[in-house]
């Protein structure tokens, strides 16, 4: 699997403002795209056949993201989401 390219909804970038976490989110981004995957803790999510996956971008946050379908080397992130409100 490679990445060469994430790109993100355009309520995934206001989300990240006012939450003040543009600048993190950037930096796990450019972890996750030299495929240091342990860094930002990158996994699938439950349940396994979701074909959605995710990675960290701080402690108390999760982008969640799928394969794109046009390019399977693109990805797409759908939702920023506070993992410890479950």
């Amino acid at each position: 699997m490679i990445i060469n390219k994430i790109i993100e909804l355009d309520d995934v970038f206001t989300y990240l403002k006012t939450r003040g976490l543009l600048k993190q989110y950037k930096k796990a981004k450019k972890t996750l795209l030299s495929w240091d995957t342990k860094t930002v803790l990158f996994k699938k999510r439950k349940p396994k056949t979701s074909k959605i996956y995710q990675f960290r971008i701080n402690k108390k946050y999760r982008a969640f993201w799928y394969f794109d379908i046009y390019g399977k080397d693109i990805f797409r992130v759908i939702e920023i989401s506070d993992h410890q409100d479950y």
